[in-house]
């Protein structure tokens, strides 16, 4: 059997403000045509389909055009609700979809299998809905189901349990944080209190192959246990990490081989760095010209207008940081202190702009002119 797994859509997501939906569309499209291709019997969404619990109409539209062509390349489907999904809303309409769909959101179902036959017999698809443990603890009251891990945990024993029955083979679907992984900050939020929310890698013994949801680059934690990550660039930080699924194959004994297949990546992501004025006009940053920029200017005091004039050049310029070279360091001193020790209104006005630009002072430049205007202010006011 030939499964592909895939997981983390984020549908609805934008980009620093910019919409996704186009370019996820032709990305899902391409994953339309490896299942085609490679002549998939199973494909597996290991949760977030969408960004927000509660997605805009338009993105219902590329969930139920992306499930139906998936469905007519061959593939039975079988997706799971992570972190970002209403559960409810991705699974209200699951009784209506047509037959070889299957939506799992129920806490309930957990252990209950969806089984599909090759010519080696059954092959038994747990899915695993995200569970956070303070909305799913009554459902197993006896559980003392406080953390994710425990959750998982537990959850992963009702899998075991239910495929020791049943036997034949088995694959588990699940969204979580597990240990070992290497996350994207600032990009995968949080299903985790300190180590407590980590869910060890032994939790996930027993099925065949495990496909995991939630963190959004690929990973390897064991040859049976698997992180796709996300088909579309959702930050810079994950600018270096591939976008695609895994085509894993089961045979008669159970996980034979996973192989990785690369996603079409619509738009580049780049980060350029340096003064200004050479991000503007320096043609060592022309390869940026069509990619989404991330511009990081060094600069020792904020420009005006960075992203207006840097977006005459790049015109998917996404986002500007102002991030100085040879800035000082922090001299422990509170603002309220440096005026204190301000001598001067000289050293008043270099002690502000040290406030402000993380510790860099008065330029010479700036200096000249600050004790231009001080002797200004101070003639004016003996003559007055």
């Amino acid at each position: 059997m030939r499964i592909l797994h895939t997981s983390d859509w984020h549908i609805g997501r934008s980009f620093h403000g910019h919409a996704t939906l186009d370019a996820l569309r032709g990305v899902l499209g391409a994953l339309v045509d490896q299942v085609r291709g490679n002549e998939v019997d199973a494909v597996i969404v290991a949760g977030d389909v969408f960004d927000s619990a509660a997605p805009a109409a338009a993105c219902y539209a590329v969930l139920t055009e992306t499930l139906g062509a998936l469905s007519s390349a061959g593939a039975a489907v079988i997706v799971t609700s992570g972190n970002h999904d209403s559960a409810a809303r991705l699974g209200f309409q699951s009784s209506l979809l047509r037959d070889g769909i299957h939506v799992v959101t129920d806490p309930l179902a957990t252990g209950t299998p969806i089984t599909l036959d090759d010519e080696h017999g059954p092959v038994h698809f747990y899915g695993i809905p995200f569970l956070e443990p303070a909305l799913v603890r009554h459902l197993w009251p006896d559980a003392g189901l406080r953390s994710q891990r425990l959750t998982m945990e537990h959850a992963m024993g009702l899998v075991r349990a239910d495929a020791a029955r049943r036997g034949g083979r088995s694959v588990a679907i699940a969204h979580c944080f597990a240990a070992g992984v290497d996350a994207t900050p600032g990009v995968e939020r949080e299903i985790r209190q300190g180590s407590l929310d980590v869910v060890p890698i032994s939790a996930f013994d027993g099925p065949d192959y495990v496909a995991l949801g939630h963190i959004h680059g690929r990973q390897r934690l064991s040859d049976r246990v698997r992180y796709a990550g996300a088909p579309l660039h959702y930050s810079f930080g994950e600018a270096d990490k591939p976008r695609g699924s895994w085509l894993v194959e089961l045979d008669a004994d159970g996980f034979a081989a996973a192989e990785w297949l690369d996603l079409p990546v619509p738009r580049r992501l780049v980060t350029i760095r340096g003064a200004l004025d050479d991000l503007i006009a320096d043609e060592r940053f022309a390869h940026a010209a069509d990619a989404w920029v991330c511009a990081q200017y060094t600069d020792s005091t904020p420009q005006s207008d960075p992203m207006r004039r840097l977006q005459a050049r790049f015109p998917f310029c996404a986002t500007v940081l102002h991030t100085p070279e040879g800035a000082r360091g922090d001299d422990g001193l509170t603002y309220a202190r440096r005026v204190r020790q301000a001598r001067s209104d000289a050293e008043l006005v270099d002690a502000f702009l040290g406030h402000v630009r993380d510790g860099e002072g008065a330029s010479e430049r700036e200096a000249e002119v600050i004790r231009d205007v001080i002797d200004e202010r101070s003639l004016v006011e003996a003559t007055a």
